[in-house]
């Protein structure tokens, strides 16, 4: 098993630019197991973990609904957005300046074979990560992501996730509200659950957070719940 993860800060990329590389990505991981399968090869496969910020976009997963987007194809384009309907699971979110998004592309053999620890695991690196910042992340029960508030009226979501997996490869990821502008959440019923707010870090802390300091933490409780053996930087 190889427990490295090549680490790659990708800054500000256009979010299909993004996915079509997080699927190469991945296809490069699967197409190795296969050849190790059929006995042609007997290499290690690789593990990713991209950090990205998108210019304003709205995605729908394979499951979601799109009268869960408030926009039609001309407001998209007078509050400079895109759209695009992907292959993740979840309904629909925003990604946009401000916000900390992180695309593992890990092969699950090399840790554990179970999408639910995977999620949970995912869920607790943003939740440890924002208790740093006197910040308390919760689950909320059939929900997937970090919230605030839970059992409450209040109840706001901090930290959308969705992935998807193909031969216990993983793509797709988290997109913490750091400082993110939570305007553009309006335009939507954000994952399509009406009556819950969105909230960011900012927000919350009142100031603006440090991004680069919010990664690092990020990376350290990583590291930590996926018992990662090294981080290498391209």
């Amino acid at each position: 098993m190889n427990k490295n993860v090549h680490l790659e800060e990708l800054s500000q990329k256009d979010y299909k630019e993004t996915w079509d590389y997080q699927s190469d990505l991945l296809q490069s991981v699967v197409d190795v197991k296969i050849k190790n399968r059929r006995n042609e090869t007997s290499l290690k496969t690789k593990n990713y973990f991209l950090f990205v910020e998108h210019p304003h976009v709205y995605t729908l997963g394979k499951s979601g609904d799109m009268s869960n987007l408030l926009l039609n194809e001309e407001q998209l384009k007078e509050k400079g957005a895109t759209f695009y309907k992907i292959n993740r699971g979840g309904d629909i979110t925003y990604h946009g300046p401000g916000q900390i998004v992180g695309y593992p592309i890990l092969d699950l053999e090399n840790f554990f074979t179970d999408i639910h620890k995977y999620l949970r695991l995912l869920e607790e690196v943003i939740i440890l990560t924002i208790a740093e910042y006197g910040l308390k992340g919760e689950r909320s029960e059939g929900e997937t992501g970090v919230w605030l508030g839970v059992g409450t009226p209040f109840a706001r979501k901090i930290c959308a996730m969705g992935i998807r997996t193909s031969r216990w490869v993983t793509m797709h990821g988290f997109a913490l509200n750091a400082n993110a502008n939570l305007g553009y959440f309006d335009n939507i019923i954000p994952c399509g659950i009406k009556g819950k707010a969105v909230t960011s870090m900012h927000a919350e802390l009142g100031e603006e957070v440090n991004v680069e300091e919010v990664k690092e933490k990020i990376l350290k409780h990583f590291k930590d719940l996926f018992e990662v053996d090294e981080f290498i930087i391209k």
